[in-house]
């Protein structure tokens, strides 16, 4: 069910009518973990048990952990990490597994685990899972925190039960998330009263969330559609660079929507979900980039794999390493082919390269060098989408081949204009983040700024299209 859907808006309006009638008070968890399970049952009604699956095993494990003797802690928490990951391994990577291993459909067990269905959302609400598991552990060890696993794990398992069901299961982060860890949400599921909506928060998310996500990406993508073998094959480089540029305007459009959307959603139910996005194309490193993209899965990344392998406590060879590996089973969490992994590791190649020379020579600060790093970055950054738009090696590399030696003038005019169109939004979003925060009169006109998003989205929305990160 996607957020721009006529069907969504008739389940949000009856859910947060019935969520804040006076005599439901009591039942507001109910409601929400109803529409919840109606929404993502809504296309395939059997993944339903999926979900249903991961979060008796979260439930179960967590309950555990809190409640049985010390020495049995450990095996619990054991048991509710390999029970995730089992699940997300089936489900999401049977058929990449079938198609290296064991020749793909050549065979009756490669023929089954290719047909396996990909359940969306699978990725997000399995790291959910993880952390509950994992923060209720570290809680239990450290005496110093016991009272903050009670705040997650309460002494009736019906009522854990229920708060779980909502955590793994909420709506507006189910699909796509960003990914909710357990001490940020557990502590915010009280009754909520209408009186205390914050009205302005909800507003600028929605509405900036839905103009980037049915103005520019749902337009971008008419554009961006000829991103694909074999139609550009015979384009100009100049057409070429447009594509790939306007592909990395769309995924950002996309997916950041996406996540303000949510977040506007959770603040009128009265949850306050974490920010995914802070503005990543003007990083001047990697490693900022990944501090302002996908915000939540590079802090679970950091916190739930870097750190246990070592983060950088164990020698520079070691962080190199361990960059390496984060950043290709964070690839791999993206998708089910190894071009996602490639993407990854050359992440992780860049991170380490990028802490390398930090090691070894020290910058100067100024605005021009600042600049080109940002520009390198970006660069970068843009080229590796490729790989998600042309997930074959072979493509990609037909790709650059046409971009590198198709020089010649566009004769494409009307998509490069479009596709600047829609780009120039983006950009003027990130120029408005930083007047705004040096000049304060610009503040006096964004109710101008979010009239014309609320008119852009009722006369120039594109057509509906799948959020690109349900895929994953």
């Amino acid at each position: 069910m996607l957020f721009n859907s006529a069907i969504f808006i008739v389940l949000l309006t009856v859910t947060f009518i019935l969520y804040y009638l006076p005599f439901i008070r009591a039942w507001q968890i109910h409601v929400l973990v109803a529409a919840s399970f109606i929404f993502y049952a809504y296309e395939r009604p059997v993944l339903l048990f999926l979900l249903l699956a991961s979060i008796a095993i979260n439930v179960v494990t967590s309950y555990l952990i809190a409640v049985d003797e010390p020495k049995r802690q450990r095996f619990w928490a054991i048991a509710g990490v390999v029970l995730n990951v089992a699940l997300l391994l089936f489900f999401k990577y049977s058929p990449l597994f079938a198609k290296t291993f064991l020749g793909g459909a050549n065979s009756d067990l490669g023929r089954f685990l290719i047909t396996i269905p990909l359940p969306i959302g699978i990725s997000f609400f399995t790291f959910q899972g993880i952390s509950l598991v994992v923060e209720v552990f570290r809680d239990e060890q450290n005496s110093d925190k016991r009272k903050s696993a009670e705040n997650v794990v309460p002494h009736s398992f019906m009522e854990h039960l229920r708060n779980t069901a909502l955590f793994k299961s909420f709506f507006p982060y189910l699909v796509a998330g960003p990914i909710v860890k357990a001490h940020e949400f557990y502590p915010q599921i009280e009754p909520k009263k209408f009186s205390n909506i914050n009205w302005e928060a909800a507003f600028r998310a929605l509405v900036v969330g839905y103009f980037l996500k049915m103005v520019i990406a749902d337009n971008l993508k008419d554009s961006t559609s000829w991103l694909e073998y074999p139609f550009f094959l015979n384009d100009s480089s100049a057409l070429l660079v447009a594509f790939v540029f306007g592909y990395s305007m769309q995924i950002f459009a996309d997916f950041a929507g996406y996540s303000l959307i949510a977040i506007g959603l959770g603040h009128l139910f009265g949850y306050v979900l974490p920010i995914n996005f802070n503005f990543p194309y003007i990083s001047k490193s990697f490693s900022e980039f990944w501090r302002r993209w996908h915000i939540s899965l590079s802090t679970w990344l950091r916190e739930y794999l870097y750190y246990p392998l070592g983060g950088n406590r164990r020698g520079k060879l070691r962080t190199y390493i361990n960059l390496f590996i984060v950043m290709f089973l964070g690839g791999l969490w993206h998708g089910a082919a190894w071009s996602y992994a490639v993407w990854g590791t050359c992440h992780g190649g860049a991170l380490a390269l990028e802490r390398l020379v930090k090691d070894k020579i020290r910058l100067p600060n100024n605005a021009l060098l600042n600049g080109l790093r940002a520009l390198t970055v970006f660069s970068f950054v843009t080229l590796a989408w490729l790989l998600f738009k042309l997930p074959h090696f072979d493509e990609a590399i037909r790709y650059l081949n046409a971009l590198f030696t198709n020089r010649y003038l566009p004769t494409r005019h009307l998509i490069m204009a479009a596709m600047f169109t829609y780009s120039l939004p983006v950009i003027c979003y990130y120029a408005w983040h930083f007047g705004r925060q040096r000049v304060a009169q610009l503040q006096r006109y964004e109710f101008l700024i979010f009239g014309l998003l609320m008119a852009a989205i009722v006369l120039n929305s594109g057509s509906t299209q799948r959020f690109i990160y349900f895929q994953f």
